[in-house]
């Protein structure tokens, strides 16, 4: 139980339904998923130890804030670390892990990235990207850049669905960018691959700290985070 109220839990962090610097009661959250207190103090506290929640002494738990720094800390690690899986991956991948790669591009262009309304983030999109994405290093031959890469991939998450909201979301052609990584990977020409994947990142990074700078941030807890615009994310 705990586990599954962990991931729910994450998962509403993650999609801003429960808003970045919110406290987290148990009493709350015990009406809000119909669980008991002892499984919600689990789930919330597991959620500490992976970053998404902070404890407080004394003070109990809320949504670890939002912040330009640690955004910018986490694209520039994630860089790092992708670059050089992606770089031994692209030395060391065979034929059967482009094989992979090619249908797991196929299947997140075949997904639409924004449903409903208010606008949202497709959650079986958001599945096939994260795919695409793991499937992207998995010729690399190191098991522990591979998890790295996947921890990283999981923080910037909730930075990846507030970047729908920029203002510019739109003008950002996101399906291309990866058409253009894959292309560059399957020519085994690894220095473009890495600065293609690095301007990816960094491109997200901009429009969420766009997103910040404009106050979208501050949003409460429950509001939908949803003026999404763009085709997809990064």
């Amino acid at each position: 139980m705990a586990s599954v109220l962990a991931e729910t839990i994450l998962q509403d962090i993650v999609t801003g339904v429960l808003a970045p610097g919110s406290k987290l009661k148990i009493r709350e959250l015990a009406d809000r998923y119909q669980a008991g207190a002892i499984p919600l103090r689990e789930a919330v506290s597991r959620l500490a130890m992976s970053g998404f929640v902070e404890a407080e002494d004394q003070r109990g738990f809320r949504v670890t804030k939002i912040s330009r720094a640690d955004l910018e800390d986490i694209t520039a690690v994630r860089q790092r670390i992708e670059c050089d899986a992606l770089r031994d991956a692209i030395e060391s991948g065979n034929l059967e892990w482009e094989g992979a790669l090619l249908a797991a591009y196929h299947q997140v262009n075949s997904l639409p990235p924004i449903i409903g309304n208010p606008e949202r983030v497709n959650p079986a999109w958001d599945l096939a990207h994260d795919k695409f994405h793991s499937t992207l290093l998995e010729g690399c031959r190191s098991k522990w850049l591979k998890r790295f890469a996947a921890t990283l991939r999981i923080q910037t998450t909730r930075y990846r669905h507030q970047s729908i909201q920029a203002p510019h979301a739109a003008s950002r052609n996101f399906a291309q960018e990866h058409e253009d990584i894959v292309k560059a990977v399957l020519a085994r020409d690894a220095d473009r691959a890495c600065e293609l994947l690095r301007q990816h990142f960094a491109a997200t990074t901009e429009l969420v700290l766009e997103d910040i700078a404009s106050g979208n941030a501050a949003k409460s807890e429950g509001t939908a985070r949803g003026r999404a615009r763009a085709r997809s994310t990064a």
